[in-house]
């Protein structure tokens, strides 16, 4: 089937836009326009998720505990998220050689990491009443665990070779690989009957929660993603001029 012409216009379009982004310069600048607005409407999505999570009623079985599902769900949510960018990053690495895709490899990794910890400390926290017991190894937590070494181990590597261009490739072959863990971990519960308990926001295309508990739950959702753009652009701004910096102190030192 032959493209048509507004379909052919769009796919241009993006290609432009995609290859102008290269730019680091124009990147800087976008990052410099975007950041502020995204801290906002994260402040903004936080507090109301806050306030429309706190204000709901206590569950019948969990009571007050089950508050802590709008910090520990979304935290779950990103630490998963997080990986999969990183994942599209690395592809930009090999594939496409964008050279803003090992920039933002980078700068995710500590984020997803902070992300993946903020759930299991939660998720202990909300265990400990719910299952008379801090951790168990159970499939699910087990899987979130060797994630966070995971972001451990390509931050190790980061910095590990000093030059990034050289760090590149093995940076996004590593996490490549380690991308095999987010199927295990979005279905472990499906693929093993373990102490954590099965999916419970959506079941069969629809919602299984109780609307005072799932609005408040997607608001915060909505609020980490948020966040984690805000953090991202800020991160990759700053490896990119600690590249700049660094390719400066090389020169003057001749080298």
């Amino acid at each position: 089937m032959s493209s048509t012409p507004n379909t052919q216009s769009i796919a241009q379009a993006s290609a432009s836009w995609w290859t102008r982004l290269a730019n680091p310069t124009r990147f800087l600048a976008l990052a410099g326009r975007l950041i502020p607005w995204l801290a906002a409407l994260a402040f903004l999505a936080a507090a109301t998720g806050l306030y429309l999570g706190f204000s709901a009623p206590q569950d019948y079985q969990q009571g007050a505990t089950v508050q802590i599902m709008f910090i520990h769900v979304p935290s779950a949510w990103l630490a998963m998220m997080c990986y999969s960018v990183m994942s599209i990053s690395a592809l930009g690495t090999l594939v496409w050689r964008h050279p803003l895709a090992d920039v933002s490899l980078r700068a995710a990794a500590p984020i997803g990491a902070a992300f993946t910890l903020l759930a299991l400390v939660t998720g202990s926290l909300w265990g400990k009443p719910m299952w008379g017991t801090w951790w168990v190894w159970d499939a699910r937590l087990t899987s979130v665990l060797i994630l966070f070494l995971i972001y451990l181990g390509i931050m190790a590597l980061s910095r590990a070779i000093e030059d990034p261009v050289q760090a590149a490739r093995p940076l996004a072959i590593v996490t490549l690989v380690g991308f095999v863990n987010i199927p295990i971990i979005k279905f472990s519960v499906d693929w093993w009957n373990t102490l954590h308990q099965p999916a419970s926001v959506s079941r069969f295309g629809r919602p299984a929660m109780d609307a005072v508990f799932l609005y408040p739950l997607l608001t915060m959702a909505a609020a980490f993603t948020l966040l984690f753009f805000t953090l991202h652009l800020m991160n990759m701004r700053n490896e990119i001029l600690a590249r700049r910096i660094r390719v400066m102190k090389l020169k003057q030192a001749g080298k």
